[in-house]
């Protein structure tokens, strides 16, 4: 039987002096007599006759090289291995073995050179609601200013930080956390060991959670306005740790000035045919506003207005130009549900707009990470390098939903074993080049589901293994707030509950697994840029490994009793001496002892 290797990363790919030299391991009986790397130049297949070399890696294991010129062409390089006999081919990709060519998208691919900021793939992310973070201890009275919010019909309803998270009027109850309240508790983001902050909108709106944008260019007074921000930036600066905004242009809110539907002003688009502001939107023949999703309160932008198109993303003051800029000076943009923003009251010409924002975004601060909402397939936008990274819901997310909780998005049952669950996680991959898989976001749960801890009902031991899940593999983690002391809750409102800053109802434990894991992948530079290859998935157990240059590390996942794995034969793990690092399992002579709902993590450091 015929067995093949090769991760996106050295020892298999080195760059050296404008060639990318790409290395096969194989191993088995009647070897390939010859194999071909198949590469492009602009887009054309060309094929390179591989070199068997002389010395190999490991015993009975024989190794190909090849180079493409990277000096020249377009900066993402797909190829994939042919392996010849005298009457038959087989094609090895991401996925394995294929009897047939593979498609374009499916093959190996690597950035050389990487335009997408190299930054993000050291980061560990925390995504914060700021309302339910915390409460800043200089907080102004006039922040708590009660107001009528027109699309509950009701005032606004303010609620004491330990007062229980109700159904009624979710989008209209406030605990009054802050940006001074974030700046405050930086020391304990840093003990835990973020280093990047994600911050939903902090945009003047009526609701708390602010989708419903009234002013793009002001902070909002509830959060301390603007010199909140810029404090808290400040202060971020100075700790090391990055910083992201929440940018919502597929839709403002019905209050905002251009719309104006509450009739603040005198020539708002939702009533005035002559509006400056009436191409912004899109109407229906009868006059009615086309909205999003069915919400009134939010108007759907339309982007065939040249003059929106400059407010937004083109203009040299532009929204999306403002606040990466001094003194501001952001880090970048995660953007809401950008793969349906567009013209005429849907997508049409959506890639060229999304792709738009990220050209501006890159001229005016060359590193900013642009960061897409999808909780669909999100590699048409990657693919077309349209943005930097996704929101990781269908790579990871899912499937993990899947082996751990037996649930999907829609909180429909499914069970999946670990074979699966590790196809659907590199069939995604494999779409994707290994720069980008870096930078992918990758979540347990967020403000648009319920948590995951809640998802696992009965299954909640297996809880640390998603945490060690998380921080091991590709791309990079992002804790949402206050799931790493133990915050339950189902889908919004009830995932949105207040950070519980008494030690008395926080998981110390589970907080303690976050901070080692945290702290292992800021020492492991292996599980920040290395490859990933699945080498044992079958019924409730997952193994992988992850590879760059001489480091492993090792991860295994068992769901279900405890058990012994006999793992398979392979050069990957070749020659290494392990070292446990998380958890209660054994290795020796590749078989794994692991506990019953646990997860293990060794390197070879």
């Amino acid at each position: 039987m015929l067995h093949a290797w090769h991760l996106p990363v050295a020892p298999f790919v080195a760059q050296r002096q404008g060639r990318l030299m790409i290395t096969i391991w194989t191993r088995g009986d009647a070897p390939p007599q010859r194999v071909i790397l198949r590469a492009e130049e602009d887009n054309e297949e060309i094929s390179l006759p591989m070199r068997r070399l002389r010395r190999a890696p490991a015993p009975g294991i024989s190794a190909w090289r090849a180079a493409i010129d990277i000096s020249r062409g377009q900066p993402r390089r797909r190829y994939s291995f042919k392996l010849l006999w005298p009457d038959r081919q087989r094609w090895f990709t991401p996925q394995g073995f294929s009897d047939f060519p593979p498609a374009r998208l499916e093959q190996f691919a690597v950035d050389a050179p990487d335009g997408g900021p190299a930054w993000v793939a050291d980061q560990v992310f925390y995504q914060i609601f700021p309302d339910r973070f915390a409460r800043g201890a200089r907080r102004m009275p006039e922040q708590d200013r009660v107001y009528y919010h027109h699309a509950a019909g009701q005032d606004i309803v303010l609620r004491g930080w330990n007062e229980p998270v109700t159904a009624e009027a979710g989008g209209s109850t406030f605990y009054g956390g802050d940006l001074d309240g974030i700046c405050e508790k930086l020391p304990y983001l840093k003990s835990l060991g973020v280093t990047a902050l994600y911050l939903n909108p902090v945009f003047v709106a009526p609701s708390v959670h602010k989708y419903d944008t009234e002013d793009y260019r002001r902070v909002d007074p509830q959060f301390g306005g603007d010199g909140a921000l810029l404090r808290l930036r400040q202060h971020t600066r100075r700790a090391g740790i990055r910083m992201i905004l929440d940018g919502v242009f597929n839709h403002s809110g019905d209050s905002h000035g251009w719309f104006d539907r509450h009739r603040r002003g005198a020539d708002g688009a939702s009533y005035s045919p002559d509006s400056p502001w009436r191409s912004w939107y899109s109407f229906s023949p009868e006059g009615a506003a086309l909205d999003w999703m069915g919400y009134a309160s939010l108007p759907k932008l339309d982007f065939r207005a040249e003059a929106l198109i400059d407010e937004i993303y083109r203009g040299e003051q532009s929204i999306v130009r403002h606040w990466l800029k001094a003194p501001w000076s952001m880090d970048g943009w995660r953007l809401d549900v950008v793969h349906m923003l567009g013209e005429a009251g849907g997508a049409k010409n959506n890639l060229r707009h999304v792709t738009g924002i990220t050209l501006a975004a890159k001229e005016t601060q060359p590193e900013a990470f642009i960061l897409g909402e999808h909780f669909g397939d999100a590699r048409q936008w990657l693919q077309a390098d349209a943005e930097d990274a996704a929101m990781n819901y269908r790579g990871f997310t899912f499937p993990l939903w899947g082996f751990l909780a037996n649930t999907d998005i829609s909180y429909d049952p499914q069970y999946i074993d670990a074979r699966t669950c590790a196809a659907w996680m590199d069939n995604y991959r494999a779409g994707l080049s290994h720069q980008q898989q870096l930078r992918m976001f990758n979540q347990l749960d967020s403000h648009d589901t319920a948590r995951f801890k809640t998802l696992l009902g009965r299954d909640v031991a297996r809880l640390p293994l998603a945490v060690v899940w998380l921080f091991t593999w590709p791309g990079v983690p992002c804790i949402y707030y206050g799931d790493e002391v133990g915050l339950d809750g189902g889908n919004d409102p009830f995932c949105r509950k207040p950070f519980p800053w008494n030690a008395g109802q926080q998981d110390g434990a589970l907080l303690a697994l976050y901070q080692r894991m945290a702290a292992l992948r800021h020492r492991c530079e292996a599980l920040r840029r290395g490859g990933c290859q699945v080498i044992y998935a079958e019924d409730n157990v997952m193994v992988f490994v992850r590879v760059l240059k001489q480091h492993r590390v090792l991860v295994a996942l068992n769901r279900g009793d405890a058990c012994e794995v006999v793992l398979p034969d392979s050069p990957l793990l070749y020659g290494s001496t392990w070292q446990l690092r998380e958890g209660q399992g054994a290795l020796q002579d590749a078989v794994l002892m692991l506990p019953a709902a646990g997860a293990c993590v060794w390197t070879n450091e």
